[in-house]
């Protein structure tokens, strides 16, 4: 089977790598590097009838696990968004979360932009291509059996962590963070990190980690040939693809005949769905009302149970914690100025003396030099993912009492 593998940019003005690759044969038919991505016309022909995929920066995807009830419903999938809701900054309604792998009662998640996402599709459109699937770049890599493995694209490194993790972004930097992760590696585990090194690049004197070079090949093989393995797609949903490659529609009569069908069948299915939920909604009822009054034994009637619970929860609130995050934040003042970063959003759990931040800082050291200036005070900090955007470095971090 033939393909046609192109890996975007961030940007349009970005460099965009590609390779048509046969993956029976394991050979490469053509590849290069377009300045940008008004050049991806000139693939067009290339692409022919054969399948394209589309590779795009992890750095502006969040690859995240979460943890989801025993036996979960498509209701408790459609929660998703908002049990990440304190790990992303912006509008969640903003974002789309695609579905990955799934292992038991954990569920893997993508998000993205939905901006972002539509101007990669209209990087793909404007070139006259027709992607069938998108990927995260590191997650094309091939896994490493145990720690980590790394590749060299131009200017750039790919760093796959594990079977649902990352790092991407300008070489500099990312050796940099490859380094502290190294350091805090053997902190926890007492050895060195395995790295699988599929660039030139030389780890030998670097302390912390045991590189072990894997066979040079042009970078673009190495996650041509990886994709075989990447089974996810961030096509779904809204984004899913819904054009025939073909752009014909012959078999419409049959088509129409089906669809006739399926619409019979969907009302008589949606009719005892409509009777099913509402039993289930005269049963949420009652349990809400159970806890309501079980929560506030004394409270009176309620019109809006969610404007109540608000409301208490407010009064709860004002009761209680905005003192201590006044006093943390005061406690942290000169960490926060000598290590030079500055938080993004902050949010305080009164319940466990918590301040979880959003924090953008210059470099991983300026992460931290926080992190010993806080503890040195007292405090534990626990560090989350970490992204670099724009020649800065975006992270979370969350600081108990």
């Amino acid at each position: 089977m033939e393909q046609l593998v192109v890996r975007l940019g961030a940007y349009a003005a970005d460099p965009v790598h590609w390779i048509v690759w046969s993956s029976q044969q394991n050979e490469i038919i053509a590849s290069g590097v377009l300045a940008n991505a008004d050049e991806m016309r000139s693939l067009s022909e290339r692409a022919g009838q054969r399948a394209i995929t589309a590779l795009v920066p992890t750095s502006d995807v969040l690859l995240k696990w979460v943890e989801l009830p025993a036996k979960a419903s498509r209701k408790a999938m459609a929660a998703i968004p908002y049990m990440l809701e304190d790990e992303i900054s912006g509008d969640i309604n903003q974002q789309f979360f695609a579905l990955g792998p799934q292992k038991a009662n954990v569920q893997a998640v993508a998000v993205v932009s939905k901006d972002k996402l539509k101007q990669w599709l209209a990087m793909i459109k404007d070139a006259g291509l027709v992607c069938d699937q998108l990927i995260p770049d590191v997650l094309a890599i091939p896994q490493a059996e145990q720690g980590w493995a790394l590749l060299e694209l131009g200017q750039q490194l790919l760093v796959r962590q594990d079977e649902w993790a990352g790092l991407q972004g300008e070489k500099d930097w990312l050796i940099q963070a490859v380094a502290l992760h190294a350091r805090q590696y053997q902190k926890v585990y007492a050895e060195p990190l395995q790295l699988n090194n599929y660039s030139e690049l030389q780890f030998a004197g670097v302390d912390n980690i045991e590189s072990h070079s894997m066979p040079l090949e042009l970078p673009m093989k190495v996650l041509a040939g990886g994709i075989t393995n990447a089974k996810f797609n961030l096509l779904q949903g809204e984004f899913k693809l819904k054009s025939s490659r073909t752009g014909g529609w012959k078999p419409w009569r049959l088509a129409a005949a089906l669809a006739a069908i399926a619409i019979l069948t969907s009302v008589i299915d949606k009719a005892i769905e409509r009777y099913s939920i509402q039993s289930e909604l005269a049963d949420i009822s009652n349990q809400i009302n159970n806890e309501y009054h079980r929560a506030f034994p004394n409270a009176g009637a309620y019109r809006d149970v969610r404007a109540t619970m608000q409301s208490k929860m407010k009064a709860l609130e004002q009761g209680g914690g905005g003192s201590s995050m006044l006093v943390m934040l005061s406690q942290l003042s000169s960490a926060f100025s000598d290590s030079n970063i500055k938080p993004q959003t902050l949010r305080f759990d009164g319940s466990r003396s918590e301040l979880r931040m959003q924090v953008v800082a210059n470099n991983f050291e300026a992460l931290e030099q926080f992190k010993k200036l806080a503890q040195a005070k007292g405090f534990v900090v626990e560090q989350g993912a970490i992204n670099n955007k724009d020649n800065q470095v975006i992270g979370s971090l969350a600081v108990r009492s």
